[in-house]
């Protein structure tokens, strides 16, 4: 699948670290370091601009690396691009650690992965159909 992309950054287009990636790097695109005070959030900006096809979104995921070494985390995970939006791609960083985590221009900050996805119609009815679980609630399919 080709995706229009403009990338006003002064980096690579996102892209796949191995062959079987699910998640593409996107960068941070900074005129200077951010210094990202712990439980401090911060939009960054990455200089990329895209037009999904109808029927698609990006989710925006936190990187593991940064997540387990730094506590640095994305809010509103997994974001979502919907495929009429026209915006600059944004990431909002939060640092969950108790240390100052900075930020470079460059540096690799979120994945993308592509997903499809359906819109559906609700059919309202008066009853559900039953299920060995019913309506168990949270943590219910663990226990015996």
């Amino acid at each position: 699948m080709k995706i229009k992309i403009i990338n006003r950054s002064k980096h690579q287009l996102p892209n796949y670290s191995t062959l079987l990636s699910a998640g593409m790097d996107i960068r941070a695109n900074l005129e200077e370091a951010i210094a990202l005070q712990p439980m401090e959030r911060r939009l960054i900006p990455t200089g990329l601009f895209m037009a999904l096809p109808a029927g698609y979104e990006a989710q925006i995921r936190p990187r593991s690396g940064l997540a387990l070494k730094h506590g640095i985390s994305l809010l509103n995970t997994p974001g979502t691009i919907d495929a009429d939006y026209r915006g600059e791609i944004g990431i909002i960083m939060v640092n969950l650690s108790k240390e100052v985590f900075v930020v470079n221009d460059g540096e690799r900050i979120a994945q993308m992965v592509i997903a499809k996805y359906e819109q559906i119609g609700w059919e309202l009815v008066e009853t559900l159909d039953d299920t060995e679980r019913g309506t168990g609630g949270f943590g219910h399919t663990g226990k015996k």
